[in-house]
């Protein structure tokens, strides 16, 4: 009975960590596909217009970016945010600097722009605690969120907010293309996003977008509020509107470039910090998993909660493994998982020394993620986890974008 019980607990984890990385997305597709079909079909027989309404005045925007320490990019950003293709009497910058100690006040003291308003604060607030006094100060109908270091392309704004012209739409998030400092080899980490920007289109599809970005997102300032407190901000306001009967939009056309953290430490710290934020996130919004919620409620467990406790059932998994050796099929199994983690580590050790992962890159990235996501779980248990960030090192951005 034991050994029964094992097997099929072995088995259930394994298969919901492969339902979620492959499973779903290959059933995502297909839904997608239909969905695209009834569509086709609807437009066709001339019972659905494709048309989105376009409203004939831009709406006033105000980005808000919430700075500590962040002298190396802030420039570049000021100037990014002056080059952007979007009416000048529309669109405002208002910068929030959260406690900061380095001369990044200097440099916004520097840049003079009608369009450019700041605000010190005295005191550490954390990011969220500024984004939301800043949204307090700003009468625009739109307020968009990013951060220091990621730079606008041209018509982001534009692209962003002409989703509002639906008043059904709450907030509507960008793409971040990530890119890498010279010298640093990116592993796995482009593959990933681009599999993700993928699972984000096709849920966009079907209406299922749940989180955005939280360095290009766009929402309504009658809507951008937090019901909890959150570390990942990014993903409960856009949670809570989606839940409040407006839609999400992800729009792959409105897209941002931020650099990837220098330093493999510093990128693995920020993941421990989110995995927090994600754990937070999940046990603040059981209900959302209510299946009464329909599509949206499926698509919160497939794509985010089987990704956030992936680490717990590789980890039982493995365990379970180990108590069936008895069993040659379970040997081999066990073997395989001991293969692959060996790689990870491999993989781990050459890039310490400044090689190429190569083909180690992706067992490397999927266990940092996950060990990431388990330590951060580790956090949020022990009430260690904060909205209040150490600030990640930059590299010092010349390019105005």
């Amino acid at each position: 009975m034991k050994i029964f019980a094992s097997e099929l607990i072995f088995w259930t984890c394994v298969l919901a960590v492969a339902y979620n990385y492959a499973g779903y997305p290959l059933l995502l597709f297909a839904i997608s596909a239909l969905s695209q079909a009834k569509s086709d079909l609807l437009f066709l027989a001339g019972k659905r217009s494709r048309r989105c309404p376009r409203s004939r005045e831009l709406p006033t925007v105000a980005i808000l970016l919430s700075a500590y320490n962040e002298e190396a990019v802030i420039q570049a950003k000021v100037e990014n945010f002056l080059a952007l293709d979007y009416p000048h009497d529309r669109l405002e910058l208002l910068v929030g600097l959260d406690a900061t100690t380095d001369s990044t006040p200097q440099i916004l003291d520097r840049l003079q722009s009608s369009r450019l308003r700041v605000w010190n604060f005295s005191k550490r607030q954390g990011k969220l605690a500024v984004l939301c006094a800043l949204a307090q100060q700003t009468s625009a109908d739109i307020v968009v969120t990013t951060d220091a270091n990621t730079m606008f392309e041209p018509n982001c704004i534009r692209a962003l907010v002409r989703h509002f012209s639906d008043p059904k739409v709450g907030a509507a998030s960008g793409e971040e293309n990530r890119v890498t400092v010279a010298g640093r080899d990116p592993g796995a980490e482009s593959l990933y996003w681009r599999y993700e920007s993928a699972l984000k289109f096709l849920e966009n599809r079907l209406n299922c977008s749940l989180g955005g970005n939280g360095s290009v997102l766009a929402v309504r300032r009658s809507l951008f509020r937090l019901e909890k407190p959150s570390i990942v901000e990014d993903f409960q306001i856009p949670l809570d509107i989606r839940f409040h009967g407006y839609r999400v939009v992800y729009d792959p056309e409105a897209i941002a470039v931020e650099e990837i953290a220098p330093t493999s430490s510093s990128q693995f710290a920020r993941r421990v910090r989110l995995g927090a934020g994600d754990f937070q996130a999940l046990f603040g919004n059981l209900s959302c998993l209510n299946p009464m919620k329909g599509l949206p409620a499926f698509c919160f467990f497939s794509h985010r909660v089987l990704r956030w406790l992936g680490p717990l059932l590789l980890l039982t998994a493995f365990i379970c493994s180990l108590l069936l050796l008895d069993e040659s099929l379970f040997k081999v199994l066990a073997v395989a998982q001991c293969a692959f983690y060996g790689a990870a580590l491999l993989g781990y050790r050459r890039k310490k020394r400044s090689k190429s992962a190569g083909v180690l890159a992706v067992p490397l990235h999927f266990c940092s993620m996950n060990l990431a996501l388990f330590l951060g779980l580790l956090q949020f248990l022990r009430g260690r986890h904060s909205a209040i960030w150490k600030a990640t090192p930059r590299a010092a951005t010349h390019e105005t974008g």
